[in-house]
Formats: C-alpha cells, structure tokens, sequence
C-alpha cells in the first residue's frame, strides 16, 4: 500500500503587497516597487534542500507576485530551473493585480515559461472596488485580460468576490458576463469571509451583504456561468472544459507538494507543514522555522482526502482508489458514514464513487464535518 507519493506541486508564496486589503486577514508585508533582492535569495535557499526534485506544475501566489518585477522574475525562475527538473511541467501559473503587472512583466513571464495567468480582478464595478480597498480600475483589469491573451498565456483565470460592500445581484452578475465575453478560461468565485481580525470586521460597512443575499447570488453566478460552458468543478471554481487548475486539482486530491516562501505550507511524505510565516524570520533561516507540523495516522488522513476529494464536484472521491492507498480497514468507518450522507441526500451516490449533492455546495463544510 502506497498512501504517500513523492511531491508533484511546487508553490512559491510572495508575501508582499502595494497595500493590504481591508477584508484580507493573511500576513504580508508592504512594498514600494519590487520585491527585494534579499526574499529572492531566501527562496532559492530554501529550494537548495531540495534539489533534484521534479515537479508536475509550478504555482506563484501571494501576496502579489507581480511585485516581483521582470528582472527578479526572470532570476528566480532560471535559479529555480538549475535547482530542480521543471522541463515535465505541465501547468505553470503566477497571481497578478491589474495595476501593478506591465507589458515588460507579462512579456517576461511568458519566457520564463509561465503558461497561466491568475488575475486579482474581485469586483469591476468601480464603487465595489474602491469598498474593497482595491487599487486598480475595471478599465486596468480588462485591459490586463486582453493582454494577457495577446502575449500568449494559454490559459487566463480571474478571481471575483460575492459580497462585498454595496454589492448588488445585477453588479454581480454583470460582471460575470464582462468576463465571460473577454474570453477568459478559468473563474474562481468565493464569498466573503471576514477574518474577526481582519479592518474590515473590525470596522464592519453598514452595506455589507447577507450572508442569504450571497448564498442567492452565488447561486445565481453557478446558472450564469454553467451557461456560458464553465465546468462547475470545484466548490469556488470554474473553468471551460481543459482549464481546470492543475495544480490546484493535485493538491485537492491528495497528492503531494512542496511549499516554498514565508508562510508556505507542505504536505511531503504524509506530513503538513508551515514555514514561519515572519519574514525577517525566514530571510534568517530560510525554511527552517516550521510554525506547524501534523503528521497523520492513516485513517484520519484517509478521512481527510475523501473531504478535499468531496470538494472536486465532478470527480468525488472513490471508495476503490482510497482503499487502495490506506486498504479497506482504515476507510471502513469512512465508507459507513459516506452511505448514511447519500442516503439522507448530502451526497450523490454513483456505485463507489460519490459527490456533492448541488443543493449542498455552500453549506459543504457541515457534511465534512461529519467525516472527521
């Protein structure tokens, strides 16, 4: 039995930001410009420990990787190529805002090797923008989509936001279908969920939606999209057909991959783990700080696969694949309580494989909690 697989993901975390956003509770720090030099070299440090390793697909979050410049870009990806075997990647993605990704940048992303464009796009309606904290314009974001497809990226995803201040349904939708004529591949929709930290939960607008009021429209966004040919295939995202996440997808499934970055979580041989999510720590000792450690027993990680594989609503998770990688003794509750959720209607039962029931997306998180 094989439950735990060599690393098939590599994700780089850029924890810096022009500004942070007042509805965002991650830890990052502010940049004038660029991202420094000194954070580069961390990172190709900590990727040094790793050396020789070859991965299926690259994901650059943030923070706001864009903030890297052409120049720092170009320098970590050719140090991250002479450290590991990247020439099998299937799907290389970097994130983007709007105001801060130039022609130059996405010029040089594209020969670097990156092949998806993730873009912080939230709202395009200019008042929701402005609530939000966001810093770019309608104008900027539509105008970075088109580039993008002209520069030559193969895939382009856009994030939006359900929920935030004075948000109406017909803004929301309105949006969606700008969006959809600028002919982007992929959509990841998430409702708002403000941290109890976060500005703008402490400080909450008076105009903020319901939580009834985003259930609807989230609702209304899932017709609109399915419509225009999106796959509904994970709780918060959409893609035409070929564009769905790979990266994200292999961690969805359980596999393994390597997190590299300040704050940059792992899941190697088993084990979760965080680095320090300080900065000044991690330019010290460059993934040496493990904030978090979790080893799991083998039922429990097999419950803990079969609720991120309930997340993939086209593929659900199979009985027969996670017996074969934990064996039947230690799925044995899982499969119980899998039959009693499809028999009170949670689930949809197709012989062993088993999925989301459609009616249950938003409050998926009651029925997972059923399975730990």
């Amino acid at each position: 039995m094989q439950a735990y697989s060599s690393p098939t993901g590599l994700y780089l975390h850029i924890p810096y930001c022009r500004r942070k956003c007042p509805y965002c509770s991650f830890y990052s720090l502010p940049v004038h410009r660029h991202v420094p030099q000194t954070y580069i070299k961390a990172l190709l440090t900590e990727a040094e420990a790793y050396r020789g390793k070859a991965f299926q697909t690259l994901f650059i979050g943030g923070g706001t990787p864009s903030l890297l410049g052409r120049f720092y870009l170009k320098h970590l990806i050719d140090g991250l190529k002479s450290i590991f075997h990247l020439s099998g990647l299937q799907e290389a993605t970097i994130e983007v805002n709007p105001e801060s990704t130039t022609h130059t940048f996405l010029q040089a992303a594209r020969d670097s090797g990156i092949t998806r464009l993730s873009i912080g796009v939230q709202t395009l309606q200019s008042r929701e923008l402005a609530a939000a904290g966001r810093q770019h314009t309608p104008k900027q974001a539509l105008d970075l989509i088109s580039r993008a497809r002209e520069t030559g990226f193969s895939s382009i995803s856009a994030d939006m936001i359900v929920g935030l201040p004075g948000q109406r349904k017909e803004s929301l939708i309105n949006g969606l279908e700008i969006l959809i004529k600028s002919d982007i591949d992929h959509l990841s929709l998430y409702c708002l969920s403000l941290d109890p930290q976060s500005p703008m939960a402490l400080s909450a607008p008076l105009d903020l939606p319901t939580d009834d009021d985003q259930a609807e429209w989230f609702e209304e966004s899932v017709i609109t999209l399915k419509k225009a040919g999106f796959d509904h295939y994970e709780i918060s995202n959409f893609a035409r057909p070929g564009h769905h996440c790979l990266h994200n997808v292999l961690c969805w499934r359980g596999e393994s991959y390597l997190g590299i970055g300040a704050a940059a979580a792992s899941h190697l041989e088993g084990v979760r783990s965080k680095n320090c999510s300080s900065v000044s720590d991690y330019l010290e000792a460059p993934g040496c700080g493990k904030e978090e450690v979790e080893r799991l027993e083998l039922p429990a990680k097999a419950a803990e696969e079969t609720i991120i594989r309930l997340r993939l609503l086209m593929e659900g998770v199979n009985l027969d694949s996670l017996e074969q990688r934990f064996t039947p003794v230690n799925v044995e509750r899982l499969k119980h309580r899998l039959k009693v959720l499809a028999h009170e209607g949670f689930l949809v039962q197709d012989r062993n494989v088993y999925r989301l029931h459609p009616a249950h997306v938003l409050t998926s998180n009651v029925i997972f909690r059923q399975l730990l």
